[in-house]
């Protein structure tokens, strides 16, 4: 844990490193602290050190450590896929979804959306490898997944996300499908602004083929605890 200041320090440096290599603007790439099966004290601790914005996977973990860090101004991204089941609570306790991948859990989302909140910010996951195993709408499906997302109430969407195969050829080639796929939706009139892609093992290709936002957790918090398997 007394790691996670100089971890976070060592991510943030390999984002602008890639940001220059790349020839993008600095800070134009957005840091996703991915917390899941971590405890709340690592979380302060990253706050600590000037991050604001969490992912997590397991639904029942991440309401308990919400709880526990209420006094912080902490912005809450719930990744990876979405069951019908746990969208109520969900559109209630989060700010952003980068896991919705078909119409039915963008419009149950949209109806358990409290009133009160601003709208739930939404990244379209798609399956940019076609594994057969892997959530995610098909490309050619995306177009209309967005579709329906954009008209629907109290939700907005921001972007697409995707998990590529790991160890599959050129490791630029699928973020480069993304961000293709990514800029035809904006000359079709959405205004998009958010590609979730790249994690730590792979963050410099991602922002490479023009990530907007990598989702970090082992390089920033260190190898994960063991947890049973469990529904997300």
């Amino acid at each position: 844990m007394a790691d996670i200041q100089t971890r976070l320090a060592d991510v943030r440096q390999r984002i602008r490193i890639a940001e220059k290599a790349a020839d993008r603007p600095a800070q134009c790439v957005r840091l996703l602290a991915v917390s899941k099966t971590f405890d709340a004290q690592a979380i302060r601790l990253a706050h600590a050190a000037g991050q604001h914005e969490f992912g997590e996977n397991y639904l029942q973990e991440a309401l308990t450590k919400r709880e526990q860090l209420a006094d912080l101004p902490l912005v809450w991204h719930f990744i990876g896929p979405l069951q019908s089941n746990k969208t109520r609570a969900v559109a209630e306790a989060f700010d952003w979804v980068h896991g919705v991948d078909r119409e039915k859990i963008a419009v149950r989302l949209a109806e358990q959306r409290p009133a009160g909140l601003p709208p739930l910010q939404i990244c379209v996951q798609v399956n940019i490898s076609g594994e057969a195993s892997k959530s995610g709408c098909a490309p050619a499906d995306t177009a209309a997944l967005c579709a329906a997302v954009a008209r629907l109430p109290r939700l907005r969407l921001r972007g697409l996300m995707a998990i590529p195969e790991p160890g599959a050829g050129d490791p630029r080639a699928p973020f480069h499908a993304l961000h293709a796929l990514y800029e035809s939706l904006q000359r079709q009139g959405h205004a998009l602004d958010t590609l979730s892609a790249g994690m730590s093992d792979d963050l410099e290709a991602a922002i490479a083929e023009g990530s907007t936002l990598v989702r970090v957790g082992s390089a920033i918090f260190g190898s994960r605890p063991r947890k049973p398997v469990q529904a997300p």
